[in-house]
Parts: structure tokens; sequence; C-alpha cells
């Protein structure tokens, strides 16, 4: 089951969430070749991603950053840039692009110590940008439960594309990682389940006062935890009184 794009249109030109799908390209591409060398790729990684144990000696505490820009190969780049292309932009136009950037940063250094914490000795260097991300997946879920998500599904020879509302996605991604975490060693390589946890809480929780100025629960009730339509915005600091933006002729 994947996400392939959502019906939620953003207000403004996400220009951080294309930043940042730039920059871990970018990155990416720079070290690509060392994929050919496994000696030298570990020795990157070492250097660079985030690994639990040195973080416990005091050191390298840089890779809580600099990991969220490396991955560990074009599928899992792939993936996580489509996450954050369908659900970024939609979070940028809430929060700003400043305050969108500093929240996708703290929710991928909330998910590298979530990791962390359960495995603190832990020599398996951890890279990805899916923390941060997920903390991304975690406000979306806050601000727009019910935004409409196509999913592909496949079953074996059969694919089939399927509208779902984002909270269902959204609930059952968190679930299968929740599930994956307890069923697998911390300190295991493979993925960083706990990160994904951790990241999705971090970024829930960040985004609760974007929520409480739309209105809380009553910016729900309103809205029904759809997205508004893509002429309408509210006024900073005014939940109630909705101002169209026109086309200009």
């Amino acid at each position: 089951m994947f996400p392939i794009r959502d019906h939620n249109p953003s207000g403004r030109v996400p220009v951080v969430t294309y930043a940042l799908i730039a920059a871990n390209i970018i990155v990416f591409l720079n070290y690509y070749a060392l994929f050919q060398n496994e000696l030298a790729l570990n020795r990157f990684f070492w250097d660079w991603a985030l690994i639990p144990a040195r973080l416990s000696t005091g050191e390298a505490w840089s890779g809580l950053a600099t990991s969220m820009f490396l991955h560990g190969g074009i599928l899992h780049l792939a993936g996580n840039m489509l996450f954050l292309f369908i659900f970024g932009d939609n979070v940028e136009d809430e929060m700003g692009h400043l305050g969108y950037l500093v929240f996708y940063l703290a929710s991928g250094i909330g998910a590298g110590l979530a990791q962390y914490l359960t495995a603190p000795l832990s020599q398996v260097p951890m890279v990805g940008a899916s923390g941060a991300i997920a903390g991304v997946m975690g406000a979306y879920l806050l601000l727009f439960p019910r935004a409409r998500v196509d999913v592909l599904i496949i079953l074996i020879v059969i694919f089939r594309v399927v509208t779902i509302p984002a909270w269902i996605l959204l609930a059952l991604w968190l679930g299968m990682q929740a599930f994956g975490g307890l069923g697998t060693p911390a300190d295991a390589g493979g993925v960083a389940y706990w990160a994904h946890v951790g990241g999705f809480g971090v970024g829930a929780v960040l985004a609760i006062p974007v929520w409480l100025r739309r209105g809380g629960p009553a910016f729900w009730r309103r809205s029904h935890g759809l997205p508004p339509h893509p002429e309408v915005r509210y006024r900073a600091g005014r939940t109630d009184i909705p101002t169209v933006r026109r086309r200009r002729r």
C-alpha cells in the first residue's frame, strides 16, 4: 500500500519542501559512488550517520542532523521523498516557510533521539529522512485527518488505486511501525521503527499550537477534518472569518 497523492492543494508554493527534496537528492548523488565500495561507504556512514554508541560516549552529536540527509539506497531515497512531497506542502502552508523548516529539523532530531534511547549502545548507523517526514505525517494527521489520499494497492498481479481518508492511512502506517518496533531488536539493522514512531509523535505535538490557532476542536468541527477550499484561507489570528483570495483577471 503506497500513497501516491492527496487531494489537498496548498495555498502557496512549498519552497522549503522542494528545497529539502533537492538537498536530499544532491547529497545522495554526491556519495552514490561509494556504494561500489562497502568499506568506504561504512567509513562515510561512521562519520556522518547517527550511531547511538558514539552519542553515548559524547561523540558525533552532529549525526542527529546530518543523518537526516543520508539514505541507504535509491529506493530508500525515492520512498522518503514521495512521502515528503505528498504531505509536506500542506504542513508548510499552515506553519509558514521558516516555522516549517524548524519543525522539520526538530522532528528529525526527536526521531533520532527516540531511536537512540531504545538502543544507546548500538553501533548500527541510522540514516534517512523518514524520522523527520514521520513528524510531517504526524502534523498532517492532526490538521487534515479527513483529507483524501490516493493509495496504490498491489496484490500480487493486481494493481488498484483507491482513495481513503488520511487518518486511516496514517494510523495504519503508525501501527505498522509500532508493531515492527516491538517485534524487532532495537539494535538490529534494517528499519529504524522507533525513529518513525518518535518522529510521528514529536511532529504531532509540535503541530498542536498551529492546530489551536486554527481553533482546536472547533477547527475540526467546522472543517470536519477536511482541507479548506483552495481559494479560501483564514486571516492570521482569526479562525472564524474566512477571506477569499480572488484570481486576477
